[in-house]
């Protein structure tokens, strides 16, 4: 049995980021709303409190009956599970006379487990309005900071288990020791193992799909993008050419892409079948220049193509996809029962269309863990450190209409981009990047001929998730060398800009 931590999410931005550190320690954890019911069986090692936007003083706070929790399994309150500790014991928590946001320096009071290989003093990242201004009756004070008299504490008790309480935010960056803390309630309080690794997840997962699809068979819509893929090749490896892979090209994809996948999953023997649909993408996109409609049209039609294909497939009962851990996450809330996944998470509709059951081997993990995965299976790397791409593809890197000879103009110039990047070691350094295809003709001097061409936009940014995002500072002489090369080599583009907006405001696409 898998050793499982659970964090109980009170609604904090940073909850993701507690699973993450549990993950990179090599715990399995997941997250469930603080309100859900669940078991705690042989598996379960511990139980964290995650923060929250609330105070624990507002009328309908959200509450969990910690006193049973301990009764089973170690708890760790972080800040809002923290308050609520002290709280539900006796404490006294009520707002700060200065709220504490930022930086601070957390000094230990006493040496403790969960301090192992910590510093006598340590930064910390703290984010409450609320602080706990006297411990209940047994319970220990670990630590303080400059500003709040109670940073860290346990609860002394040989009847229960383990209870922990700390102020500050361990799982964020800025709290430079944090995650050894972590660590140390994972290992020293909790007892795991630390055995949930890249091997372990495939082992373990190829495993499951056999019992769960047994003889019947799978259809899957592959895209080329690593979620995808890995997906793919972990169902591939339980059930073989059993798995129906569909990879469709919609006309709006890059430059040779997709010949390039297609001879990509042959390599690694996936059962995949190519579609040429470009010229019923071109039509149905002509004339059509909102945004959304283009989107619109684009999943529709790509659901048409699929299911086209499906039927000419005997007996498929199941359809895989490659869902992963933040879109099951963000589907569920914290205040209310949980809700469908987003749309753009269930390719386009797929399921409501097909009345199929799902297969979803990813879904327990994060984008980087997938990654893992993927080279433990020796997926080629340039399929795993393949940057994001949007589904609808250069549609929305076309601003206007969408004709063959625009998407032709804006391959062309983006493959010399992507290309000077790989070719520089830049690509790696960049979370995203693209070119865009601007309604803009402007006048330029080619040799002794003016001209009236396109201009293009490239953009690069840098982030974690894409959930904000900064723009990439590329040098000055790589830039002026992809623009020589782009007006040089592809006719019909002779002005090149480089976007240096940030998200937030801007987004990472244009449209």
């Amino acid at each position: 049995m898998t050793e499982k931590i659970l964090i109980l999410d009170f609604g904090s931005q940073y909850t993701q980021l507690i699973a993450r550190a549990v993950r990179e320690a090599n715990v399995y954890c997941e997250i469930i709303p603080f309100h859900q019911s669940f078991s705690i069986d042989a598996g379960l090692k511990g139980i964290i409190l995650s923060g929250s936007p609330c105070s624990v003083n507002d009328e309908h706070a959200p509450d969990v009956d910690i006193l049973s929790l301990i009764n089973q399994v170690p708890v760790l309150g972080i800040c809002y599970g923290a308050q609520l500790t002290a709280k539900k014991f006796g404490g006294r928590v009520a707002k700060s006379n200065k709220r504490e946001y930022g930086r601070a320096i957390l000094q230990k009071q006493t040496e403790d487990i969960i301090f192992k290989d910590l510093s006598a003093t340590s930064q910390v990242w703290m984010s409450h309005g609320d602080s706990i201004l006297n411990l209940p009756n047994e319970f220990q004070l670990l630590a303080t900071t400059e500003s709040i008299p109670v940073a860290a504490f346990k609860k002394i008790d040989k009847n229960a288990k383990p209870l922990y309480g700390v102020q500050f935010h361990p799982e964020v960056y800025h709290s430079t020791e944090g995650k050894k803390l972590l660590t140390n309630f994972l290992v020293q309080v909790c007892g795991c193992k630390q055995d949930w690794t890249p091997a372990h997840f495939i082992t373990d997962t190829v495993a499951a799909l056999k019992k769960q699809i047994g003889n019947r068979k799978v259809i899957m819509a592959l895209s080329g993008g690593v979620d995808s893929t890995v997906a793919a090749t972990l169902i591939h490896r339980a059930i073989g050419n059993n798995l129906y892979g569909i990879f469709v090209d919609n006309g709006v994809l890059r430059k040779n892409e997709f010949q390039n996948v297609l001879d990509t999953y042959a390599q690694l023997g996936l059962n995949v079948k190519g579609i040429d649909a470009k010229n019923k993408f071109y039509t149905k996109l002509a004339g059509v220049t909102e945004p959304e409609a283009k989107r619109k049209i684009i999943g529709s039609l790509f659901i048409d193509v699929f299911q086209e294909e499906s039927k000419l497939i005997q007996g498929v009962e199941l359809l895989g996809q490659g869902t992963i851990y933040p879109d099951v996450i963000e589907s569920v809330s914290v205040h209310g029962p949980s809700v469908t996944i987003k749309s753009h998470h269930n390719v386009g509709g797929l399921p409501g269309h097909l009345h199929l059951e799902l297969v979803e081997p990813l879904r327990s993990l994060f984008k980087d863990e997938v990654r893992k995965v993927g080279r433990e299976m020796d997926i080629p790397a340039e399929m795993i450190d393949r940057h994001p791409f949007p589904g609808p593809g250069l549609a929305i890197r076309i601003l206007g209409e969408i004709t063959e000879e625009k998407v032709r103009l804006l391959q062309e110039a983006d493959n010399i981009y992507i290309q000077g990047l790989k070719q520089t070691g830049l690509y790696a350094t960049v979370w995203q990047a693209g070119t865009i295809l601007l309604p803009v003709k402007s006048v330029g001097v080619m040799g002794d001929e003016r001209t009236y061409e396109f201009t293009v936009a490239l953009r690069a940014v840098t982030s974690v998730d894409g959930m904000t995002a900064d723009w990439a500072h590329l040098p000055y002489d790589f830039l002026a060398n992809i623009s020589n090369e782009i007006i040089n080599q592809v006719r019909g583009i002779n002005r090149v800009v480089y976007d240096i907006s940030s998200k937030p405001p801007a987004t990472i696409e244009w449209e």
